[in-house]
């Protein structure tokens, strides 16, 4: 049996590799600095190139897409520090333009991270928006249990493409499903939601891009309903390199120590 991949070459190629045999277009992230785009300084997701396309302003450049997006996210600066957060990343991901949806995306996403990967299912746990039945019962269908989904509002399993709460401001938005990694299975039982709790890593978000905010806060359906999704290349190596910190993965810590030398 041939190893998983555990280099973050390895990691990123195996990514593209999974949904490109699965019909996806591989496409070229976007620049840092985005184009056409007054309402971001800087590329922060890989959603951002095709936001005319959720919106229905322009044909998608296929029904599904693949890409590998550097991403600067002055967002977070407040959290960079700590052993999951970083300001410049590279954000993998895969979406649906009309096509598959939260079922479809659900179950590539656990074959990817279980089946490629080979990530022990029981140190995945996933959330889900309150009243998300139908994304429940996709992760129920491929065998999550119960105690494992964990519930949240929509401070945590809602992703917008605008600064929540600015007024005034519109974009496509949906809510999400987040996976999480155990870092610390041997701590015992989870009695927490994983989402608010630092044993947990989240490795994977999985938006439901189906809804637009108008400027007056109203909200309404998009033309289609569709897939956005989003996976860091370096918590990924965290997890599958069994590292405590994104900082001792194989895509830092080699600068890092040369800086110490």
């Amino acid at each position: 049996m041939t190893q998983p991949p555990r280099t973050s070459d390895e990691i990123r190629s195996a990514f593209l590799a999974f949904f490109q045999e699965r019909g996806h277009l591989l496409l070229p992230g976007w620049p840092l600095v985005p184009i056409g785009d007054p309402t971001s300084l800087f590329t922060s997701a890989g959603m951002q190139q095709f936001k005319p396309n959720f919106l229905g302003e322009a044909p998608p450049p296929a029904p599904r897409v693949t890409t590998v997006q550097p991403c600067f996210r002055t967002t977070d600066i407040e959290e960079v520090g700590d052993y999951s957060h970083l300001t410049m990343f590279e954000m993998l991901g895969n979406f649906s333009f009309g096509d598959y949806f939260k079922e479809g995306a659900i179950q590539m996403a656990w074959e990817l991270l279980t089946g490629v990967f080979r990530i022990d299912p029981e140190r995945l746990y996933v959330t889900i928006f309150l009243t998300d039945e139908e994304a429940y019962a996709a992760w129920r269908a491929i065998g999550v249990p119960h105690e494992r989904i964990h519930r949240c509002d929509e401070d945590k399993n809602y992703w917008f493409s605008f600064p929540n709460g600015t007024p005034g401001a519109s974009g496509p938005l949906g809510p999400d499903s987040e996976i999480y990694f155990d870092m610390t299975p041997e701590a015992g039982p989870v009695t927490t939601n994983v989402a608010y709790d630092d044993r947990f890593l989240e490795i994977w978000n999985l938006v439901f891009m189906e809804l637009y905010q108008a400027p007056d806060g109203t909200r309404s359906e998009l033309p289609a309903k569709n897939i956005d999704t989003g996976s860091g290349l370096e918590r990924l190596a965290c997890a599958l390199q069994g590292k405590r910190s994104v900082y001792e993965t194989d895509i830092f810590l080699p600068i890092l120590e040369e800086a110490a030398a």
